[in-house]
């Protein structure tokens, strides 16, 4: 509560906010986990499966002895044990078309970590759809990419990517240390659009090369063809009111 323009209305803010994260990982987990830090009121965090050995190098929120059961419920048991006063909400499953609309619909702020771009895609549209500002994290190798999605304001995710690049598949190559780089950043997106505080990265994204220690950031531009976002696209329903969000590019 010492950060300038911040204090204590900025912490009422984050406790009276729900986080919606879609996978909780190696990046999502520590999204989660710096929300939980930071005073989230609520998070709702869709993650299935059962640990797996190959996970533990970066999914902090696991531990060895959780190999073969519900990840969701290492991560309720993790974030309970750390911040025992954080709402969870927990969701024993993935983004799905059934169920991406009620789940963004519930929050102020949607964080996206999935691995795959169909479950990518259907969080995209959710939030084009229902008004809701989306935190975008992507890790591969020795790479972090960041950056925001604000409905009517900013391009949105298939601007960036209209088709899943053919050679994404669902186990790739990095390091806890990467997805760690790329979940800070992502909670401190979070935190900006919640509190007022600060630019977040609309319309930018971020390009994070830690071989080199490299950060770019790039322009996007909103496809007017957009599927989701274009001129042809449905109006996005009337955004859910946020603090000081930032205004149009």
């Amino acid at each position: 509560m010492w950060v300038p323009d911040f204090g204590e209305a900025g912490q009422e803010k984050l406790k009276a906010a729900t986080v919606l994260i879609s996978r909780c990982g190696g990046v999502g987990g520590c999204v989660a986990m710096q929300l939980a830090a930071a005073g989230v009121g609520r998070l709702i965090i869709a993650h299935g499966g059962n640990l797996k050995p190959g996970d533990l190098n970066r999914q902090l929120l696991m531990t060895h002895d959780w190999i073969g059961r519900p990840r969701i419920d290492s991560i309720v048991r993790r974030l309970r044990e750390f911040n025992p006063r954080l709402e969870i909400v927990a969701v024993p499953e993935n983004i799905t078309d059934a169920n991406a609309e009620p789940l963004v619909e519930q929050a102020d702020v949607v964080v996206d970590c999935a691995p795959l771009f169909p479950e990518r895609f259907r969080l995209n549209r959710a939030s084009v759809r229902l008004g809701r500002p989306m935190v975008e994290c992507a890790v591969y190798e020795m790479d972090a990419h960041v950056t925001t999605f604000i409905p009517g304001n900013t391009p949105c995710l298939e601007c960036l990517y209209p088709e899943a690049p053919p050679h994404w598949k669902r186990q790739f190559p990095v390091f806890g240390a990467v997805a760690g780089v790329a979940g800070s950043l992502g909670a401190t997106e979070v935190i900006k659009l919640l509190s007022g505080i600060g630019q977040p990265l609309q319309g930018r994204l971020l390009h994070c090369d830690l071989r080199t220690m490299r950060f770019d950031t790039v322009r996007i531009r909103r496809d007017p063809k957009c599927r989701v976002c274009g001129r042809s696209a449905a109006a996005p329903h009337a955004a859910r009111d946020q603090p000081q969000r930032p205004g149009p590019l």
